[in-house]
């Protein structure tokens, strides 16, 4: 059981696109495999180190091989129960398929001797495939991401997907331009679990990146916006997740 440890995701986000999710998440056509890991917490270094030292390296290459665009492993900062992503980027979903067979066999060859170890720090976990919708990146990723977990009405999500690309991508690339934001991006269901959209901020530290973060909600929900409040009636639950983002490649 290597990193993708009995087949696991993005992003994701995925990761969430490098996202996506990854994060999780910014090219025009990316789609991210992101597995969410529920771990025990006083483990949780050691499969950091694990994570480094050992599946980095077969990660790196792999992107180097053109096999996968991009990768990254992120650790819970504040939120609920996920404790780590580990998020691959393929341009299609064959392609994150097929990755997976590539990364069996490449850890197969190494042997994975800390497998078992990896696995009773995290016991399970949850999948996702999600796909790029939107969003942009200035000089790359921040160390700190946050990530917005939501729930929408399936009949109508499409709608959001629109409101995000037409009203709130604007003002999402003004606090990237603005160096507020280092990155955002907007990812979609594929496969997986009960969220149905991703939204990812990146920046250099939690404590910018939470006083932005409050910055776009007042402007996003404004008083009198309509965009905001149909949003709002589209996706009306969300989960937030705090992460440190440890590795990322590119």
């Amino acid at each position: 059981m290597h990193l993708i440890r009995n087949t696991i995701v993005i992003i994701g986000l995925a990761a969430m696109a490098s996202s996506a999710l990854a994060q999780e998440e910014e090219a025009a056509t990316s789609f991210t495999y992101a597995t969410y890991f529920y771990c025990d917490a006083a483990g949780q270094d050691r499969v950091d180190e694990i994570v480094k030292t050992q599946d980095a390296p077969v990660y790196d290459q792999m992107v180097k091989d053109g096999v996968i665009t991009g990768w990254g492993w992120l650790a819970h900062h504040t939120g609920g129960k996920w404790r780590r992503i580990l998020y691959y980027q393929a341009p299609t979903v064959d392609a994150l398929l097929d990755a997976q067979n590539d990364m069996d066999k490449r850890f197969t060859a190494l042997g994975d001797a800390d497998n078992e170890t990896f696995g009773k720090i995290c016991r399970s976990h949850d999948d996702y495939i999600w796909e790029a919708e939107s969003g942009s990146s200035g000089t790359g990723r921040g160390d700190a991401g946050f990530s917005v977990y939501y729930g929408c009405n399936q009949s109508k999500e499409a709608r959001a997907d629109e409101i995000m690309a037409k009203d709130f991508a604007p003002l999402l690339d003004k606090y990237v331009a603005d160096g507020k934001f280092t990155s955002w991006g907007w990812s979609s269901h594929w496969v997986g679990g009960e969220f149905r959209r991703l939204q990812t901020m990146t920046a250099k530290d939690h404590k910018s990146l939470l006083k932005a973060r409050g910055e776009l909600i007042d402007e996003m929900y404004a008083e009198g916006s309509k965009a905001g409040e149909e949003f709002s009636a589209i996706c009306g639950s969300h989960v937030d997740y705090m992460w440190d983002i440890q590795l990322e490649t590119p």
